[in-house]
């Protein structure tokens, strides 16, 4: 493996040697990693891989296939966050190596994971116009009866078997009534306990408006007025795990005018990953003098909903639900945010609601951002997994907080034949409320 002699390109980012250094290689990481798991091979493991950093950085080992191989199969869950004693800050690490590969301009990737990462991050994801686009497009695929004809066995065996693939990760959209633009300022009910700005995303309009539509409906009845700017962009977090980190550097300068020109008390976000990120938008602005102090003081104001209800709790009446609900840890809220019992203590305040203990509820799922579309294969057999301790809890609903979970685990619902429903715990607080004001209740 020694390549000596090797120069590392020059780079903007790369892993940091003294935060690989930090790593005493105890191995205890190694039992929660998932890709560890699956494939038993060390350099598929945190340990390993801080080993393949370190060689990358002495200049013992160059930006191979190889190398990349490792880099990229990663899921970037953090896990091992959690359980190493030294306070290695994996994540930091494996989204410099990410970047020190997209830098330096040395990626091997096969044609598809290119090109869907070209459309994804430079297309797609900073353009609020061309998601909206997409949105409506995929709304008239969905309705117009095309995508029900993909269910006919007749009909799949003439498509590419990578093309039925990528249509079982599209969720159900939200119905046209959701979808309409949350309003910049939603005012306060009753007497007004402070002012909240609102991260509405990029992927959580398109696939989740309901739930976007909850967040802002509950927050707003809590007592707080709620501003979502319309000059937020991406969070950046989807480009930062994949090496694309002036591109997140960006969109982070934009979100940070955003909110400081909105002057609110909290910012609250409904997307785990995303939180993650705005929550360490100093980290990646730590380098911007002009920049750092702003980013930090935006970052210490960056709420979970699930926090956010933990620390102003709805003040209203809620109606009973009597529904068996597993909860399942979103990897960049536990392991990232380190957010564990806020989500279940808002859950334990709905009346009636049986929270299920579900084994191995912090092993990712196998979404990680776009990993289920560039290891398709990976990502299954960690989803089989997941969906074994879920099954075995036979929930009526089964709620985690990220959308990219609530479609991976959405795809296991439908592949093991479980009737239980999917939904953000923001969508059971809602149910409540709506239950105790004598409304229509989605699930009962």
């Amino acid at each position: 493996m020694a390549e000596t002699g090797w120069q590392l390109p020059a780079t903007t980012d790369a892993p940091d040697d003294r935060k690989l250094m930090e790593c005493v290689h105890c191995g205890l990481c190694l039992p929660t990693c998932p890709t560890y798991a699956e494939l038993g091979v060390e350099m598929d493991s945190p340990r390993g891989r801080i080993y393949l950093m370190r060689a990358v950085v002495e200049g013992k080992l160059s930006l191979s296939a190889s190398y990349q191989q490792h880099i990229s199969q990663c899921l970037g869950c953090r896990a091992c966050e959690t359980a190493c004693p030294s306070g290695v800050q994996f994540g930091q690490l494996l989204e410099g190596a990410r970047a020190q590969i997209e830098q330096a301009d040395a990626p091997h990737y096969p044609p598809l994971a290119r090109w869907l990462r070209t459309l994804a991050f430079q297309g797609i994801l900073p353009r609020p116009m061309v998601l909206r686009a997409l949105g409506n497009l995929l709304l008239l695929y969905q309705a117009s009866g095309l995508r029900a004809l993909m269910n006919y066995p007749s009909v799949r065996r003439w498509l590419p078997e990578r093309l039925a693939e990528l249509d079982q990760l599209l969720p159900m959209l939200p119905k046209r009534a959701y979808r309409a633009r949350l309003r910049e300022v939603t005012p306060a009910q009753g007497e007004q306990r402070g002012r909240v700005g609102f991260v509405s995303g990029c992927v959580m309009p398109i696939f989740f408006a309901q739930v976007n539509d909850a967040t802002v409906r509950l927050m707003a009845a809590n007592g707080f007025e709620v501003i979502t700017p319309r000059a937020q962009r991406c969070c950046g977090a989807l480009h930062a795990h994949a090496g694309e980190r002036e591109e997140a550097r960006r969109l982070a300068r934009q979100n940070l005018e955003a909110f400081a020109q909105a002057r609110v008390d909290w910012i609250v976000i409904n997307a785990a990953g995303c939180g993650a990120m705005l929550k360490e938008y100093h980290e990646i602005l730590h380098r911007d003098p002009l920049l750092r102090g702003a980013a930090r003081q935006f970052s210490e104001r960056v709420l979970d909903v699930s926090q956010f209800f933990d620390r102003f709790p709805f003040r209203g009446p809620l109606g009973e639900l009597r529904l068996r609900v597993a909860y399942d840890d979103p990897c960049h809220l536990l392991h990232g945010q380190r957010v564990k019992e806020e989500p279940r203590r808002l859950l334990r305040s709905i009346p009636g609601l049986e929270l299920l203990e579900v084994p191995e509820s912090d092993w990712c799922c196998g979404s990680a951002g776009i990993y289920n579309l560039v290891h398709p294969d990976l990502s299954r057999q960690i989803l089989e997994r997941k969906m074994k301790h879920l099954a075995a809890v036979n929930p009526d609903v089964i709620t985690t907080g990220n959308p990219g979970c609530l479609i991976q685990i959405g795809i296991g619902v439908r592949q093991h034949g479980l009737t239980a429903a999917v939904v953000h715990p923001i969508e059971l607080l809602h149910w409540a409320y709506l239950a105790a004001t004598g409304k229509h209740v989605p699930f009962r």
